[in-house]
């Protein structure tokens, strides 16, 4: 039998970036004369690329935002974040501990996430955990992302696994829609950056910490039916 594979979503779930990229949002939107955002004011939005979160801060600053601005402000985003890396961005509490329990047992490890997959590796190198995944795939690195199921899909199979040994974590809406349009079932934590109660979203299972993440808990969840 395949060994099980747990695919992780990137930012809010495995790694606390929001500061980061506030502080990058920030620094490419005051390049255009507007005033700088809160966490407070994008929570739902970190950790759904650079372009959303920025045509938000130009909506609620009340500004017009030309596709030729737009890129202009990406590309000012994303040269500050990726200089900037890991900065002050850091992995769950219990986190790195969890990825030892679960490679100890067997079990591969991957990430799908909406952040480029540049973005992604880069993150995931400074913090010392590129390694540990079989795959990482971004928002750029198929023609689709979350939550169309080929994004998780197409994980899954770069990392050696089969769909039907799989398991899905996040912290958001994407997350639990990506795994029930690849019929795969979830693990959410509450932790991250979703603008509604995770319980909403029905996932197979929530985490409070990821102490909680076992690899008997993962087979579990495989056994049982995806919502």
């Amino acid at each position: 039998m395949s060994p099980p594979l747990v695919v992780f979503d990137l930012d809010g779930t495995l790694v606390d970036t929001a500061p980061d990229l506030v502080a990058s949002l920030n620094h490419a939107v005051t390049q255009a004369g507007v005033e700088p955002v809160t966490y407070a004011d994008l929570t739902h939005l970190v950790g759904h690329g650079a372009r959303a979160m920025i045509e938000r801060t130009f909506a609620l600053r009340g500004k017009a935002l030309s596709e030729e601005n737009l890129v202009w402000q990406m590309k000012e985003f994303v040269d500050f974040y990726h200089g900037s890396m890991p900065g002050t961005s850091v992995p769950y509490p219990g986190l790195v501990a969890a990825l030892d329990r679960l490679q100890d047992a067997g079990l591969k490890l991957a990430v799908c996430t909406n952040k480029p997959e540049m973005l992604a590796r880069r993150l995931l190198e400074g913090l010392g955990l590129l390694d540990r995944f079989a795959a990482v795939s971004g928002g750029d690195t198929f023609t689709v992302r979350k939550p169309h199921a080929e994004h998780l899909l197409s994980t899954v199979a770069n990392a050696g696994g089969i769909a039907g040994r799989a398991v899905m974590v996040g912290d958001s809406l994407n997350d639990i829609l990506v795994a029930r349009n690849a019929a795969v079932p979830s693990i959410a934590v509450p932790f991250g950056y979703s603008d509604v109660p995770i319980e909403s979203l029905s996932p197979d299972r929530i985490i409070q910490h990821f102490d909680e993440l076992t690899p008997h808990l993962v087979e579990t969840v495989i056994g049982r039916k995806p919502k």
